[in-house]
């Protein structure tokens, strides 16, 4: 069974629909990059995953279950969680204390918690009493992604993690989402870097005018320049 299938997923902002019947599907463990220009759908198909955006039509699979068209909340419970690309960390709240709010209780030894947090994110441990309001843009991402992980998700949702920062927290970046695929985390990331996305990614999907037009394996996707220039290039 797939941890997350999107069947046929229609989405829209009012009258002007965006998404026309995106399929995707994703096992346990693998990094899928959803790739594609601006403005391609990236985004929405995100929300439309994780429910701040309602369908108006397909299904929306967390290991089986559909849960397309719930409240984000209902969603996020059921195993989805979504890094959006503005970060949106609680300011006026330290690092911990961020990490507190979103921390589930009673999940014994296996899950994430703040301890497990602070392991394999090591560049928060010495910030853990600053405010991240205070942190630069790349302690902000890191802490947001470490935040929904204090969930225990089925499926992380990163959209545009290395956007606007500098090399060497993308590279910090890269390593993480390597260290989550070999715990089994199962990721989709939405990215315009293509080389970021080859580099951390088992499979692609190339969304172009709300429909995915390609998919394959990353080694795949290298060998199709036809398609990379077509879908991808400027």
């Amino acid at each position: 069974m797939n941890e997350l299938t999107v069947e046929g997923l229609d989405a829209a902002y009012g009258a002007s629909q965006v998404l026309f019947g995106v399929d995707l599907a994703v096992e346990r463990g693998e990094t899928l990059a959803l790739m594609g220009r601006n403005g391609a759908g990236k985004s929405t198909t995100f929300k439309a995953i994780a429910g701040l955006l309602k369908p108006r039509a397909g299904r929306v699979l967390v290991r089986g279950q559909d849960v397309a068209g719930r409240k984000p909340y209902r969603i996020a419970r059921a195993g989805i969680a979504f890094v959006p690309e503005d970060r949106q960390v609680f300011p006026e709240h330290t690092v911990e204390e961020n990490l507190e709010i979103a921390e589930r209780t009673g999940l014994g030894g296996s899950g994430w918690n703040r301890a497990r947090a602070f392991e394999e994110f090591p560049m928060l441990q010495p910030l853990r009493r600053r405010f991240a309001g205070r942190l630069s843009g790349g302690e902000q991402q890191m802490l947001t992604i470490a935040r929904s992980l204090m969930g225990n998700p089925s499926v992380l949702l990163l959209d545009e993690p290395s956007e606007g920062l500098a090399p060497l927290i993308v590279q910090e970046i890269g390593k993480l989402i390597r260290r989550l695929r070999e715990m089994e985390t199962t990721i989709v990331l939405a990215e315009q870097n293509s080389r970021f996305c080859l580099a951390v990614a088992t499979r692609v999907a190339v969304i172009d005018k709300g429909s995915v037009v390609w998919r394959g394996t990353v080694d795949e996707f290298r060998a199709e320049p036809d398609v990379q220039a077509r879908y991808l290039q400027v």
